[in-house]
């Protein structure tokens, strides 16, 4: 039974990975063999998927996030729930460059890479801390320029999420409206965390981070909105406004 001393709702998000998890792995073709591995979770958050990935046999993981009080909530409730992976489980707030470590034979990252300011470089950053052969699973959605792309925050202006308003209503006016709402000073979407890359970015960034791309696949679900999105975005003028997300496995190529 989970700690009444962490916060209900920090738990109740911890718990969503009990559905998302599987669903990822699902999207992606599968859980692999995780017994024995080292395995990082870039953006890791409350550290859902890094448990699962310990009680999945990993013999070490690594939950790297740069928000202090998701990794305090990890590290805190890994301690109080989950003592017999003490040890095998770390949590990090720190940039992944930061991290004194490499080796990795798996990595992960679900609905992080939106967020990244440089991805190029994070790539990078990754492919240098893998095995030769190494493998990265990722999810990336919302994309930007899909109908939610700006993960809800002009719902905070209409009260409902309008589709495809971020790219509707100027930035400029935006920022105004959601500065007064948040009672801070924003000038960009990226304030907010928002790295506004288009699909065609990160297919590029992609291709060109060295890594070998074995699957690739936007618009990954079983949705019925999101099979006639993947449809639409067959129509090229469409293909960024209709691509919602994109699942990829990469693998640093045997040397």
């Amino acid at each position: 039974m989970m700690s009444t001393q962490l916060a209900k709702a920090d738990l109740d998000y911890f718990k969503r990975g009990a559905w998302e998890n599987p669903r990822f792995w699902n999207r992606l073709g599968g859980q692999p063999s995780l017994h024995g591995k080292k395995v990082l979770d870039l953006g890791c958050g409350h550290g859902s998927l890094c448990i699962d990935m310990a009680k999945a046999g990993a013999a070490r993981v690594v939950g790297v996030d740069i928000n202090a009080r998701l990794i305090e909530f990890a590290q805190r409730n890994l301690e109080l729930n989950y003592p017999e992976l003490v040890g095998r489980v770390e949590f990090h707030c720190i940039h992944l460059a930061e991290l004194d470590e490499g080796d990795f034979d798996l990595m992960t990252s679900k609905d992080t890479f939106e967020h990244v300011m440089d991805l190029e470089g994070v790539l990078h950053e990754m492919y240098k801390r893998f095995k030769p052969g190494g493998l990265l699973y990722a999810a990336i959605g919302p994309l930007w320029n899909s109908p939610f792309g700006d993960h809800d925050h002009l719902k905070r202006i209409f009260g409902v999420n309008l589709p495809w308003a971020h790219l509707i209503v100027p930035q400029r006016t935006a920022m105004r409206w959601l500065s007064r709402k948040m009672g801070r000073e924003l000038r960009s979407y990226r304030d907010l965390g928002m790295n506004m890359l288009a699909f065609a970015d990160y297919k590029r960034i992609i291709e060109q981070s060295g890594f070998e791309i074995l699957f690739f696949k936007p618009n990954n679900s079983r949705h019925p909105v999101l099979r006639l999105f993947a449809l639409i975005a067959r129509i090229p003028f469409l293909t960024e406004y209709f691509t919602n997300n994109l699942y990829c496995i990469l693998r640093r190529p045997l040397e």
